[in-house]
């Protein structure tokens, strides 16, 4: 197995036990205003797991992509944050 998806695979499976850990947390407080806490903690973990994972496989294809198809995965990952930042 690849060193490269063996990294992204854990990054996403880390990322899935953080989410699950504050839903529990999250039943444990009991409390909207403490649940709402937790999950605006949570709204950093997506984005950073989306960028680093993103950067492992493009590192990864860096040297089988061309330069132009490069740009374009580039150009999908900053529309993908333009989309999400604009519906806030």
């Amino acid at each position: 197995m690849s060193k490269i998806v063996l990294s992204m695979a854990t990054l996403r499976l880390l990322s899935g036990s953080i989410e699950i850990i504050a839903a529990i947390i999250m039943l444990r407080l009991a409390q909207v205003d403490r649940a709402l806490l937790v999950n605006s903690a949570l709204a950093l973990v997506g984005p950073i797991v989306l960028l680093t994972t993103t950067s492992i496989g493009l590192a990864g294809l860096a040297e089988k992509l061309s330069f132009s198809k490069m740009l374009w995965v580039l150009a999908g990952v900053a529309c993908i944050f333009i989309g999400v930042l604009k519906s806030k």
